[in-house]
């Protein structure tokens, strides 16, 4: 029998099954819960904004979309969003899945913390990062009925200490290349957890650039 939660079927397909005992099998309870309740989330998002989309694509993002934070999926030099969207195009690969709907699932894992940019482009792109900023940072939440909210929460539980517990996961899966936190959201969480992170400057990497402006005040004066 096909699984329902708070009026959304979950993908019951053998590509969906293999997704969901990988991420059981690698992830924390708790980023295995919270990726289904993404799922969840954009899921009934998408419904109330009227998208059409692919649930198992959309599936296969929300599950995938921490892998990048644990081993054996955590790179020593790629952003954990890079090394999650690199391991379910894998994933997706190896099931024959066609290269646009391999690019969408990869695009809407490595943007899903990039703010500003995923609702405009494909909905499961869109609907991963309204799903994560629904869980995560409570987005949009009082547009999701309570009775919505109590069933996702119902089958995939938030722990009492679910915001510090993401926050560590997110710690532990970047602390180790905190190069990869350059402008993006990770570097307030290395900010936060670790006392020696010292973040990168944007206008610092300018200035300190190998560019000798200075010296050349002359049109045509070569660099």
């Amino acid at each position: 029998m096909t699984e329902s939660i708070a009026g959304v079927r979950i993908p019951d397909s053998r590509l969906a099954r293999e997704a969901t005992q990988l991420v059981r099998d690698t992830e924390t309870d708790l980023l295995f819960n919270h990726s289904r309740r993404v799922f969840l989330f954009g899921a009934l998002a998408g419904e109330r904004l009227g998208l059409a989309y692919d649930p198992e694509l959309l599936y296969v993002g929300a599950m995938f979309h921490d892998m990048g934070l644990v081993a054996p999926y955590s790179s020593a030099t790629e952003r954990f969003e890079v090394d999650g969207a690199n391991a379910a195009r894998d994933f997706l690969v190896r099931h024959g899945i066609a290269e646009p709907d391999v690019e969408q699932v990869w695009d809407a894992i490595a943007l899903h913390t990039t703010p500003g940019i995923p609702q405009h482009k494909k909905p499961v792109v869109a609907l991963v990062t309204a799903g994560v900023e629904m869980d995560v940072l409570g987005l949009a939440y009082d547009e999701f009925s309570a009775e919505q909210r109590a069933q996702v929460v119902e089958a995939h539980p938030r722990e009492p200490n679910f915001k510090e517990g993401i926050i560590d996961a997110f710690a532990k899966g970047t602390s180790f290349k905190p190069e990869t936190t350059f402008g993006n959201v990770k570097a307030d969480v290395l900010a936060l957890k670790d006392p020696t992170y010292k973040r990168l400057n944007f206008c610092g990497l300018i200035l300190g650039s190998s560019w000798n402006d200075g010296a050349c005040g002359v049109p045509g004066c070569q660099h």
